[in-house]
């Protein structure tokens, strides 16, 4: 299973063009394709990325639990899953370039306040992509939460 660690900066560029951390090409470099799927989180002010064989996987699974349930119709016409199909609807297939980029489309700079600059964030088995303020901010957010909770169980 693939992994992603560690959190990068890279620029974007004018034409939407950011180069994905090489760290994270090495972990997607045995994919089918060579890229990333990319769609809007459906819970942060980000990009959730990932490489196809997720994709798959999470089609798999919806195709296997409707087979499961006997629900032959919504096996094979896809439905049954509301998460994983709005996943499937608003995700992209982002190429590889030759110099590891990614062209994001304008629907993807939008959803994360995009402007200059793009962060890269794993997150084990994906990565997001965030605006730099906006994941300064979450991740301190984020800390202070944890530390209290921490503080709270060791009382």
């Amino acid at each position: 299973m693939t992994s992603f660690l560690s959190t990068f900066v890279n620029k974007i560029d004018k034409k939407g063009r950011v180069s994905v951390p090489a760290p994270f090409r090495a972990s997607l470099a045995a994919e089918i394709f060579s890229g990333v799927i990319a769609y809007p989180s459906l819970i942060d002010p980000a990009i959730d990325v990932f490489g196809r064989s997720t994709l798959e996987e999470l089609n798999r699974r919806r195709l296997h639990k409707n087979m499961d349930d006997g629900d032959f119709e919504k096996a094979l016409l896809g439905h049954g899953d509301p998460i994983i199909d709005t996943i499937m609807a608003l995700s992209h297939e982002l190429p590889f370039d030759g110099q590891g980029r990614i062209i994001l489309p304008q629907t993807l700079i939008d959803a994360a306040n995009l402007v200059s600059e793009a962060v890269f964030v794993g997150r084990g088995n994906r990565i997001q992509v965030w605006n730099p303020e906006n994941f300064i901010s979450h991740q301190n957010d984020a800390v202070s939460a944890l530390r209290e909770k921490l503080k709270g169980g060791i009382a």
